[in-house]
């Protein structure tokens, strides 16, 4: 029989990560703070939790798909919380993008009460947590790790091993991170070809299918030519893993001259309000700087 799954999150990821736990057989029950999120998963098979210690008294595995750091403490150890609930066999399963050196400190105090815990943050957007097609980074116990890896492959394409504690969660803020710096390329090349009379379009399309290609050109630039900046995740959410980026470089003394500069960007077109907008949005800055606009002609 398989094992019970909690599911805590049913946000732009948890929602599609769910629905496929449940296509997998897996026994499931749900809880978000939006009941429409919790009310579609039921209809899909799933049942509904009352609040978080309901959550931890059905499952076996509890898998957390949460917005940041701050949430997963809230849920594991806040008032309401359910961390100090939990027994026995139990494991904790967190997919959301929490800092590195935080979920070490989750890890050991969970452990110090026989409760195992994976740290197992996924990458992909919207549709691939649909379509079942994430990449998920795990981190942990390689015990633990190989026991709840069906689960993980429920919505993955690909599940990697990365390490101890902590692991997954890095792998997943380099990950990150790499994206981030190549978004904050685009975002000062493009209007710096158009101020040298370059066509806006055709540098995305040569740049795009040529040696300076990346995700970050293909996806953002022919949004950015149609002035779309809703599509993606909001600039200030995707801040926090430059900060935790810059925060593990500041422990450990190590340089990362690139990094600190696409930071600059970042906190450029936060200090311009830009924060709600996608990371798209972060040519703005260049394009005031420059009187220029990158649009389709």
């Amino acid at each position: 029989m398989k094992p019970k799954i909690g599911f805590i999150g049913l946000g732009v990821m948890g929602r599609g990560m769910a629905l496929n736990v449940r296509k997998k057989g897996f026994p499931l029950c749900v809880f978000d703070i939006d009941k429409k999120a919790v009310q579609n998963l039921v209809e899909a098979g799933a049942t509904a939790a009352p609040d978080l210690q309901g959550v931890a008294g059905y499952a076996d595995w509890i898998i957390l798909s949460l917005p940041d750091t701050e949430v997963v403490s809230t849920v594991l150890w806040g008032k309401a919380g359910f961390g100090s609930l939990l027994s026995g066999d139990q494991i904790v399963i967190d997919c959301g993008t929490t800092h590195p050196l935080t979920t070490m400190d989750f890890q050991k105090r969970l452990n110090e009460s026989g409760i195992g815990f994976v740290d197992a943050p996924v990458s992909g957007m919207e549709q691939r947590a649909l379509d079942g097609t994430l990449m998920t980074m795990a981190g942990g116990s390689r015990d633990i790790f190989d026991k709840v890896k069906p689960v993980l492959e429920s919505f993955s394409k690909n599940v990697e091993y990365m390490g101890g504690p902590g692991c997954g969660q890095l792998a997943k803020v380099i990950n990150n991170v790499f994206f981030n710096i190549s978004c904050a390329a685009v975002s000062e090349l493009l209007p710096l070809a158009v101020k040298m009379g370059l066509d806006a379009a055709k540098i995305v399309e040569v740049a795009g299918s040529g040696t300076g290609q990346s995700f970050a050109l293909n996806f953002f630039g022919p949004l950015i030519l149609k002035r779309d900046f809703g599509h993606g995740y909001p600039m200030k959410k995707a801040y926090k893993d430059m900060s935790s980026i810059i925060e593990i470089m500041n422990a450990h003394k190590i340089p990362i001259p690139v990094t600190q500069a696409a930071l600059m960007t970042y906190q450029m077109a936060l200090n311009q309000g830009l924060g709600d907008e996608s990371k798209a949005a972060m040519v703005k800055v260049w394009e005031r700087l420059l009187n220029v606009e990158v649009r389709e002609s």
